[in-house]
């Protein structure tokens, strides 16, 4: 039973998470915590931290380390499968019918309405994600981690203003929150 309940899981997050992963995570985040109770948002938090951090696609990532932590390793397979499946079957149609039509004004006109809806939900779990690392909760009730925020402002400056590496980043941080753990 619980692998039918992920495989479904994440078809529908295959199917709606339009615009990458990004967009998937308030999905997922809904899935895992919200209606199954598979996960707490300490987890979750955990779980797309390393997602991002590990190659290959985000909600792939995901899925994988979700169904891992639900149901071993078949549970990885099955949800894995399910987050590509709809994916797949989509991009396959959307080519065909996106080179043999991709001059027709509805087309574009299609894309483009899609745009704002995926930026909404790449902000949506923007939002979360930063809830979560600066008050250690999915919502801003909570006092402010000073460190954490003081670490997201740098990090943000060094990204933007000097282009530095985001595996530098990331690594760097990293190494600042193993210090603080033996502080």
């Amino acid at each position: 039973m619980i692998y039918l309940s992920l495989l479904w899981s994440f078809i529908q997050i295959g199917l709606f998470s339009v615009g990458g992963g990004y967009a998937a995570m308030p999905l997922i985040q809904h899935q895992v915590i919200d209606i199954h109770g598979w996960l707490t948002m300490q987890e979750f938090s955990d779980i797309m931290t390393i997602s991002q951090m590990t190659p290959g696609p985000i909600a792939i990532n995901s899925a994988t380390f979700v169904g891992i932590r639900i149901a071993g390793i078949p549970g990885a397979l099955v949800a894995t499968f399910g987050c590509v499946l709809p994916s797949s079957i989509i991009v396959t149609i959307l080519a065909f019918v996106y080179y043999r039509f991709k001059g027709l004004d509805a087309v574009q006109s299609v894309l483009k309405g899609l745009r704002p809806a995926v930026v909404a939900m790449i902000a949506s779990a923007a939002l979360s994600l930063t809830a979560m690392a600066l008050c250690g909760s999915d919502s801003f009730t909570r006092d402010i981690d000073m460190v954490n925020a003081t670490l997201i402002v740098i990090s943000l400056i060094v990204l933007r203003k000097w282009r530095l590496n985001p595996i530098i980043v990331i690594a760097a941080t990293g190494i600042f929150g193993i210090f603080l753990g033996f502080v």
